[in-house]
């Protein structure tokens, strides 16, 4: 098939599939004797992977990775399942960081509904966000 047809069988751009072509996910296919490209259904099941792998988290970097092992007959359970604990390790850290900003801006809205607004007389700064010193809680006033 041509890269047109693997692309709309993949649902992806015949550029996505050049670049992954490019990186070497993706064997460079056959030529016909006009110089096409010629994938097989297996190119369909690889770009499909691909697709896949990346909605996991994974980089396409870590899929070449998989796909490196694959290539050489070994089994790639045990890195794939060690690269989803990694990015189940960030995802923590990041929901985290998301729950701390998230608490401070409840902490900042709560301020703003107790402030006075008539009170809000310094032209270079809002009395809601104000802080006594750069990474330090909003000044009390």
């Amino acid at each position: 098939m041509r890269i047109g047809e693997l692309g709309q069988k993949a649902d992806v751009s015949t550029k996505t599939i050049r670049y992954y072509e490019s990186l070497g996910l993706l064997e460079e296919p056959e030529r016909t004797a006009s110089g096409y490209r010629d994938y097989d259904e297996a190119s369909v099941e690889r770009l499909r992977f691909v697709r896949q792998a990346q909605a996991t988290g994974l980089t396409l970097s870590e899929i070449a990775s998989v796909l490196e092992l694959k290539s050489r007959g070994e089994r790639s359970c045990a890195h794939t399942t060690a690269l989803l604990d990694r990015h189940l390790d960030e995802l923590d850290i990041q929901i985290a960081r998301l729950e701390q900003a998230r608490d401070a801006l409840r902490a900042l809205a709560a301020r703003a509904r107790s402030l006075d607004p008539v009170l809000c007389a310094d032209p270079n700064r809002c009395q809601v966000i104000a802080t006594s010193a750069p990474g330090q809680a909003p000044v009390e006033e």
